[in-house]
């Protein structure tokens, strides 16, 4: 067995071309070719692979080989309902229930957020992701409900490839994608104490994503 520090290493590295559009939807991933990529052997690559199918981002086919996760509308809405359900009931828990410390960590990750230069060119989209899955993480991780909120993060880490495919398709309507405002909204709905519009709003967020990513999915199918 390699060491996992490296499989892991290897898999972020297959994982942020994947995102960027350098391995695109259904291209087959032969090992010879990814060593030669990555400067390193197969059994990372393998054991990477493995953990990228855990999340979906490739599909592996026993005797057949491993391909990048093709795009599916049918599992894109099905992500982004369960993120819906799922974000409304999270969030109604973390306004009733989180304490200061809460507060400042959502304060935080809208801070950090707010700095990305909000330039459809220049972005960088992989630490713009990062830094929207951290604030939509810190509104929901004060609710304290640990297996929920995981499950919530797995659905999100799924989701983020198809919004970087509608990021990059987007060209310079892609700057939608990152519309700071709607954030700032609902952090201080959340700050105030509002449930109720708080969680409209963050479902109206969610609702929009999910119709631009289905453009951006059906124009790539045509």
């Amino acid at each position: 067995m390699s060491s996992p520090t490296l499989a892991n290493k290897v898999a972020q590295m297959i994982r942020n071309d994947i995102l960027m559009g350098e391995l695109k939807p259904n291209q087959k991933l032969v090992v010879a070719d990814l060593k030669e990529k990555y400067n390193v052997g197969a059994s990372p690559i393998r054991e990477a692979l493995v953990e990228l199918s855990w999340i979906k981002y490739v599909k592996l086919a026993p005797q057949k080989g491993c391909w990048v996760a093709p795009l599916c509308l049918i599992e894109l809405h099905e992500l982004y309902e369960s993120l819906r359900v799922v974000s409304g009931v999270l969030l109604r828990k973390a306004i009733e229930t989180g304490d200061e410390s809460w507060e400042l960590a959502v304060l935080t990750s809208f801070h950090k957020l707010s700095r990305i230069k909000q330039d459809a060119y220049s972005i960088d989209w992989i630490d713009w992701e990062e830094k929207h899955h951290s604030f939509h993480s810190a509104l929901l991780e004060g609710s304290g409900s640990k297996l929920m909120f995981e499950f919530f993060n797995d659905v999100l880490c799924q989701v983020k490839r198809y919004r970087h495919f509608a990021a990059q398709s987007l060209s310079r309507d892609a700057a939608q994608l990152c519309e700071l405002e709607e954030h700032e909204q609902i952090m201080k709905l959340v700050l105030a104490k509002k449930p109720d519009e708080a969680i409209a709003l963050l479902d109206k967020h969610l609702e929009t994503s999910l119709m631009q990513i289905t453009s951006s999915v059906q124009a790539h199918a045509a």
